[in-house]
């Protein structure tokens, strides 16, 4: 993938590029891209469920069964600071550590179990919005978190799926959301998060 986050040249890519090196040596941004969606939906098939606790290293591991097949770093944290547009996400240096308050919250909240569905919308777009923020891999974060956070809902006993949900709709939440506007974040899950499949 090019460096849509205006890091700038780093060891994450290839010389004077803004591609990212990767196992398959690819130099085209539009064929890494379809490369990386093709390997990564293959692989998403190997990702079991399990049951909480999640935490910073179950997302690391999610990251590397996707993306290890592409890129040598997967389910690395990221070492280079990144924004998008005017979206500044976490410092390295402090990733772990607004990761681990995150964790800390969800568990706190017992993992969302027992909320009701309007309850567990609201506590899902906070916690999703929250660690997009941190955003600890240089390329994949909404992939990775979105499996983990179909681990959250269906630990909870709620289908959940992302079809509905356009890419613009995707970034629009997420532009709102780092911006203290949960509402449109809201609006996604309440889409994406469907019927009670057990009491």
């Amino acid at each position: 993938m090019s460096d849509k986050y205006g890091a700038g040249q780093d060891s994450y890519c290839y010389a004077d590029s803004s591609v990212l090196r990767n196992k398959l040596d690819i130099r085209d941004d539009a064929t890494l891209s379809e490369a990386e969606k093709l390997l990564s939906a293959i692989a998403a098939d190997r990702i079991e469920f399990k049951l909480p606790p999640y935490n910073l290293a179950y997302l690391q591991n999610i990251h590397q069964v996707l993306f290890s097949d592409l890129y040598e770093w997967a389910g690395l944290l990221r070492t280079v600071g990144i924004s998008k547009q005017s979206t500044r996400f976490c410092q390295p240096e402090y990733m772990e550590k607004e990761a681990a308050k995150i964790f800390n919250n969800i568990a706190a909240a017992n993992w969302f179990e027992g909320m009701p569905r309007r309850e567990l919308v609201v506590a899902v777009a906070e916690a999703y919005s929250d660690l997009n923020v941190v955003h600890p891999f240089r390329e994949g974060n909404g992939r990775t978190q979105r499996i983990l956070f179909e681990h959250l809902i269906m630990n909870v006993g709620y289908e959940i799926s992302w079809w509905g949900v356009e890419d613009q709709e995707w970034l629009y939440a997420n532009i709102a959301a780092y911006n203290c506007v949960l509402g449109p974040m809201e609006q996604v899950f309440e889409k994406c998060i469907g019927q009670l499949i057990r009491s």
